[in-house]
């Protein structure tokens, strides 16, 4: 099987949320997808959709470099047992305390965040 066909979900995935300079190159036994997603939600769904077809990522056939727009705003929908450490561990080099600052706005503690509560993440 072709490594487009294989990853044929994620690359239509891709294309139809608006992941711009998508580029879908196979070399080597290797497929290289890479382009600019219009923020990070779209990216952890491609991360999704790649888990899922490779679940321990072990056939080292794909490379996956997506990227996010500049300016993207990026949000977090609160779900049960979370808190702003728990959050913070999901999006690299991010802070509860930048979390806390971004959205002072609707957080005066934070450790009083509830389920399906919408914070904008910092990038």
């Amino acid at each position: 099987m072709a490594l487009q066909d294989k990853y044929k979900e994620l690359i239509d995935f891709a294309q139809s949320n608006g992941v711009s300079d998508l580029s879908v190159q196979e070399q080597n036994n290797v497929l290289y997808v890479t382009g600019t997603a219009p923020g990070d939600g779209i990216k952890q769904q491609i991360w999704s959709i790649y888990e899922k077809l490779d679940p321990e990522m072990r056939s080292a056939d794909m490379v996956l470099n997506i990227g996010v727009a500049a300016g993207a705003s990026t949000t977090y929908t609160v779900q049960p047992g979370d808190n702003l450490s728990k959050i913070a561990q999901k999006y690299s080099g991010l802070t509860w305390q930048k979390i806390f600052e971004a959205n002072k706005d609707q957080i005066s503690n934070p450790d009083l965040i509830k389920p399906g509560q919408v914070l904008k993440i910092p990038q």
